[in-house]
């Protein structure tokens, strides 16, 4: 039986059109729809006759019109193909992931080439979109960055205070001090340490002096702002950092810390360990050399605070 070649050609397009594992959509210059294959209306649960030589848009509002226009232009105008990566927009249309139940994602990630087809002329009267779903890509790529930036952050806080740890806290101090160099800000720098702590580990053990430790460190927490920079900078030893902030206003940041320290008791193995603190307090000056002098300054009135009797707070102008 001789069969129409007309008929057997749009079999085996059609055929072709439905097998590969891309999307595959043909937009005319009004951005009507003139092909849309098998993968297409999988994802989409729109047939073929349903949004043949229909406008894209009605059908996908949430495409932005004006942005996608302008991104298409350059395969209509210059012949030129167009690509769009998800990592500038995760998708162009809004598909469920293929995966649900073993992929983490909540909608398919893509990336688009858009084509420009010619005519018998040489005029590009329509363009071909290729939808490639690059979901495992992504989320892959996406795991590897939420792991780098957790492994980043590992390496800046201090495991048992949840402050920054003391490479971490340097880095800030010394951009700080150049900031301050640079501007003449009026910040200060706090020094903290906890009085007694070896009799306290001698006493009770360290997982008691730990205790402490992780106490105090939840103290600075709630008595300072989210622009100040504390870490821990010792064993039981602390530094704050107050940016723009002169130190006639730290003096009463710093005698709040100690009262609340002095007012709080620590419970372990079902002992009762009170304790306290004493701080050193030094404003920026300009005349300081480099961050060092600084650090010496509060480490200096750290250590009158101690001398005068410890559970004091002793600052230097």
């Amino acid at each position: 039986m001789k069969v129409d070649s007309s008929l057997a050609e749009m079999h085996w397009k059609h055929d072709l059109l439905g097998s590969i594992e891309v999307g595959i959509v043909v937009l005319d210059k009004e951005f009507n729809v003139q092909v849309w294959n098998q993968f297409m209306e999988n994802h989409s649960s729109i047939v073929p006759g349903m949004i043949q030589n229909k406008n894209l848009f009605e059908f996908f509002p949430e495409i932005d019109e004006q942005w996608f226009t302008r991104k298409a232009a350059p395969a209509f105008s210059l012949k030129s193909p167009v690509f769009i990566i998800w990592e500038q927009r995760p998708y162009l249309f809004h598909f469920n992931c293929s995966r649900p139940i073993t992929s983490q994602a909540e909608h398919m990630f893509q990336n688009i080439t858009i084509f420009p087809l010619a005519s018998l002329t040489g005029q590009v009267e329509r363009v071909c979109l290729v939808i490639y779903d690059v979901t495992e890509e992504a989320l892959s790529r996406l795991g590897m960055q939420s792991l780098n930036r957790q492994l980043e952050k590992m390496s800046q806080v201090d495991g048992l205070t949840g402050l920054c740890n003391r490479h971490f806290w340097e880095e800030q101090f010394v951009m700080e001090y150049k900031r301050d160099k640079r501007n003449g800000n009026p910040s200060s720098l706090i020094m903290v340490d906890i009085d007694f702590l070896k009799e306290v580990n001698d006493m009770y053990g360290h997982p008691a002096g730990d205790k402490i430790i992780k106490t105090l460190a939840s103290i600075i927490k709630k008595t300072t702002r989210e622009t100040d920079i504390a870490g821990r900078y010792g064993g039981e030893e602390f530094a704050i950092i107050l940016p723009d902030t002169p130190v006639a206003n730290v003096e009463f940041v710093a005698e709040r810390i100690r009262r609340l320290v002095e007012k709080c008791t620590v419970v372990y193995d079902e002992k009762h360990i009170s304790f306290t603190i004493s701080i050193g307090i030094a404003g920026f000056k300009d005349t300081y050399k480099d961050s060092t002098q600084w650090l010496d300054s509060a480490d200096k009135a750290l250590y009158e605070a101690k001398d005068m009797g410890r559970n004091q707070v002793v600052l230097i102008e």
